[in-house]
């Protein structure tokens, strides 16, 4: 199957995230089409919950895809999760036992996402790496220019395939974090000297 446009297939997957003493877990929905992180979740248990609160924004911000893909993990499985999909409409594919490359595009994310940002700030907890990673998201989906997307960034491929699609509805993943402190994540511009 060719993927070839926005809200064609998603995927989800959850990755670990190292912080001072242990570590969280972070779900994330993307479009397979754009790369564009559609929403994303941080949680301390791998409770079904906060993978169908990241799942339910995807679909409230961003429309129903054709199809949604996952590995074969017990929060993908669930019936909280599947009923979500299937009253939605959307067709539900799984990846085979073990395969991460079925997932391929998501696995980069994880990549780029530790290589970039995690593991060079070293998390002291919860809150610094939640602010820090939202952060890098809207980086990641607004800044960040990709080979695969002609230099361009995930959003605005995502909003220039998808008909009638507001530039508003892409904007901003940090919406919904409560009291978290932004920190820059990526090369800041050296600030301009005013003469006095």
């Amino acid at each position: 199957m060719t993927v070839e446009r926005p809200n064609q297939v998603w995927a989800a997957d959850i990755t670990y995230i190292p912080i001072g003493r242990g570590f969280l877990y972070l779900v994330a929905v993307m479009d397979w089409s754009t790369r564009a992180v559609l929403a994303w979740r941080l949680s301390n248990t791998m409770d079904v919950s906060f993978c169908v609160s990241a799942l339910e924004e995807a679909l409230a911000r961003f429309g129903t895809p054709e199809i949604f893909n996952t590995d074969q993990g017990s929060q993908f499985t669930s019936a909280a999760f599947t009923g979500t999909l299937a009253a939605a409409g959307i067709r539900i594919s799984m990846d085979g036992r073990g395969r991460w490359m079925d997932n391929v595009f998501i696995e980069r994310l994880w990549r780029s996402l530790k290589h970039e940002d995690v593991y060079l700030k070293g998390y002291a907890d919860g809150r610094d790496a939640k602010a820090g990673i939202a952060d890098w998201m809207v980086f990641y989906n607004h800044l960040r220019p990709h080979q695969a997307l002609a230099s361009r960034t995930p959003m605005a491929v995502w909003r220039d395939g998808v008909p009638g699609a507001l530039a508003e509805k892409g904007v901003d993943m940090t919406l919904r974090l409560d009291n978290a402190r932004a920190l820059p994540t990526y090369p800041q511009p050296p600030q301009q000297q005013q003469a006095a």
